[in-house]
């Protein structure tokens, strides 16, 4: 019988280790595999059973599936380390316009009318795209995980204040999950581990005097009705 295991494909640029190690120190004998997917491809693999669930860029057609929206990425314009725009910690639109502007085939900034003049030539990836920038091609708009992800000395990147942001979601496919894929939901989500999809609340202790009155109650059930504190009577001597 094949060992259980649960395989989580990521766009680049995501970070899924968080998740990982969590799921390591919960179920230590159910490995968790990681894959690498194109942004492009992302949807397509879960949809058809490459990957169990996966962390995807939106927009993207995710008919047939179910998504958790999980956290809005900034968007970043990458520039050579001695550009003029990094003199300021953030930049806008119009700090782009008349700029060269590289856009690759990989795309996945969803800002159509993005600043900038297109330049002709669209590289094939975004790591092509940045050699492109350390060149002096142009500029580069992407997502602040891209910018890091391929970081070089000679370049560098500054936040784009009023740039759409780029979303980040879990999807799997909709419909009745394995028992796997609704214990990593629910990791994602920040369950704990003795919590679970429809468990009942724990019922919360009750008070010293709730407890005097639960008692009082149960012997007056009994027929032994509470005496009412009074002074003691003396004994006789």
């Amino acid at each position: 019988m094949p060992q259980p295991s649960l395989t989580l494909g990521y766009v680049p640029g995501a970070t899924p280790a968080k998740w990982a190690r969590t799921w390591a120190q919960r179920h230590p004998d159910v490995p968790l595999q990681l894959r690498t997917v194109a942004a492009a491809d992302a949807a397509a693999r879960v949809r058809t059973g490459a990957v169990d669930v996966v962390v995807l860029r939106l927009p993207a057609d995710t008919s047939g599936l179910a998504v958790i929206p999980l956290y809005e990425e900034t968007t970043v314009a990458v520039v050579p380390a001695d550009h003029l725009l990094t003199a300021a910690d953030t930049i806008t639109a119009a700090d782009l316009d008349g700029e060269r502007t590289l856009r690759p085939l990989d795309n996945v900034v969803d800002w159509s009318d993005a600043p900038g003049i297109p330049v002709e030539h669209r590289p094939e990836t975004t790591e092509d795209a940045i050699e492109l920038v350390a060149a002096g091609m142009g500029t580069l708009i992407v997502p602040q995980s891209l910018a890091r992800l391929h970081h070089r000395k000679d370049l560098t990147f500054r936040p784009i204040a009023d740039a759409p942001t780029c979303p980040v979601a879990l999807a799997f496919v909709d419909g009745p999950q394995s028992e796997l894929v609704e214990e990593f939901i629910g990791i994602v989500r920040g369950r704990k581990p003795s919590s679970s999809r429809g468990q009942a609340e724990p019922v919360p202790k009750r008070t010293a005097r709730e407890k005097t009155l639960a008692k009082q109650a149960a012997r007056a059930a009994a027929g032994k009705v509470a005496r009412k504190p009074g002074p003691a009577k003396r004994g006789r001597r």
